[in-house]
């Protein structure tokens, strides 16, 4: 089993952008413990970040061909990107969203997810354990559908 580590715009800041809500982990240490996570599961995992819209699209495309399932955090654009919400709906694998912060705990506009209607479940709030949680969702689902 192959996932996707999708990482949307800005996250290549993380540890340096507003660490009061974002942490002070950097993009590398979320991967280097999702990395362990994988091992866990027994599942190998790809890593792109992008601050595009258009590339993260793109990656999602060409995801299907190449990988199980997506773990996205598509940060901002979560809130607008109807094209990113169409993208994963057009994909014939799952996806989960992850956020590090409370989305609904933050500003109005951040309370409503575009994607989260097309994704197969949301954690948000965790910091990089969201991402760790997302992952061992996907993979939870992955098995179940695998089974049934």
């Amino acid at each position: 089993m192959r996932i996707l580590i999708l990482h949307g715009p800005n996250l290549n800041l993380l540890g340096q952008r507003e660490t009061q809500i974002y942490g002070k982990s950097t993009i590398d240490d979320i991967n280097t413990q999702l990395k362990v996570m994988a091992e866990e599961l027994q599942v190998e995992l790809a890593f792109a970040q992008r601050n595009g819209e258009g590339e993260l699209i793109d990656l999602l495309h060409e995801a299907p061909d190449k990988v199980n399932g997506v773990v996205l955090n598509a940060a901002a654009y979560t809130h607008t990107s109807i094209a990113l919400r169409d993208a994963i709906a057009a994909i014939s694998i799952p996806v989960v969203e992850v956020h590090l912060s409370n989305i609904h705990a933050r500003e109005v506009f951040r309370h409503a997810s575009m994607i989260a209607p097309v994704c197969i479940g949301q954690i948000c709030g965790f910091g990089p354990d969201s991402y760790v949680l997302g992952l061992w969702a996907l993979v939870k689902h992955l098995q179940a559908r695998e089974e049934g």
